[in-house]
């Protein structure tokens, strides 16, 4: 039986089964091949969506404007000073307005029962940009870079290092656990995700013969990885004042060449960007004169390094978002 999203939101990794994720990956590919080769696929003309976006970015937006306008459709972006939601109309208002106007609706931001709320009253397809608790698009991205590096998924192992409590390092474990890679949490005990999502995960990764390791122990945590992965330390919207305790708790688990070397023979290492790689961004430049600290959750020379597909991963975004959007709305 054939894989049918139509009408569907995403909003997490958990709601989908491992053909749904793995159907969306072979989308992303294929438009990937289209975009590569400049033949139009403008086949949502005449559809609109809507991007919410409380928290910025580079890439997720752009992703999703481009996605979008490559399949033909007209794309609007709401700032946080554009949308009344929340401030003078409910969640659950603005859905209902949003959801007459457009076919559908990017939130990113911060809980996911907003984006959630989003999607109980638009009644047309929501799609997470991002909350606090998961990031889904990245993913698809994710996994398509990773088959596209190895040829396969099942059996490789991916070790997240650092803040393994943010959404990412969340929903690499669903997404690993969904299609059979092995992963890893490896950092501090107090950055280890929650127990419930863990939980949750060995069930469904004993279901796909793969498992979930949470080590303090770098060396362990990197012994037979494919693939080193990473994330900034500090998530936008939590407080500066975290810095200093991040820091201190979270360099023993940079990734550095010697982590890389730790790793198996042909590693990859991902990160999702932004990095703090260098003091070339003022964030960088600032921890770099309170701290003295000049490369943070990973150093220059693995994130310029051949063995880097940060790049690869950036650009999958816009593939896997247009294959996201075109799966819901066709």
């Amino acid at each position: 039986m054939g894989v049918n999203l139509s009408g569907r939101h995403f909003l997490k990794l958990l709601d989908f089964t491992p053909a749904e994720i793995t159907y969306l990956i072979d989308l992303a590919e294929n438009f990937k091949g289209l975009k590569r080769t400049g033949t139009p696929h403008a086949h949502l003309a005449g559809k609109n969506i809507v991007l919410l976006f409380e928290k910025t970015s580079t890439r997720t937006r752009c992703s999703f404007e481009v996605a979008g306008r490559d399949l033909g459709m007209g794309v609007v972006y709401l700032d946080p000073a554009s949308s009344q939601m929340g401030k003078k109309e409910s969640i659950e208002d603005t859905a209902r307005v949003l959801g007459r106007m457009f076919d559908g609706i990017e939130y990113r931001g911060y809980g996911q029962n907003i984006v959630e709320e989003l999607a109980e009253n638009a009644g047309v397809p929501v799609w997470n940009g991002l909350t606090t608790e998961f990031h889904p698009t990245q993913m698809i991205a994710d996994m398509l870079t990773l088959r596209e590096k190895f040829g396969s998924l099942k059996g490789l192992k991916l070790t997240f290092m650092g803040d393994a409590q943010n959404n990412v390092a969340n929903s690499l474990m669903v997404a690993c656990a969904k299609l059979g890679v092995n992963f890893c949490a490896c950092g501090p005990k107090e950055q280890m995700p929650e127990p419930h999502l863990v939980a949750t995960c060995r069930e469904i990764a004993a279901e796909n013969d793969c498992g979930i390791l949470l080590t303090e122990d770098v060396a362990e945590g990197v012994a037979g990885a494919n693939a080193v992965y990473t994330d900034i330390w500090v998530s936008m919207g939590e407080p500066d004042e975290i810095w200093a305790e991040r820091i201190r708790l979270l360099e023993p688990y940079r990734v550095t060449a010697d982590v890389m070397a730790q790793a198996a023979d042909g590693a990859i290492f991902m990160h999702c960007l932004p990095s703090y790689h260098d003091t070339k961004t003022t964030v960088g430049a600032d921890i770099a004169e309170r701290f003295g600290i000049e490369e943070l959750e990973c150093t220059d020379e693995v994130f310029e390094s051949k063995r880097s597909v940060v790049f690869d991963e950036a650009e999958n975004r816009m593939h896997a978002i247009k294959a996201i959007i075109y799966a819901t709305l066709k």
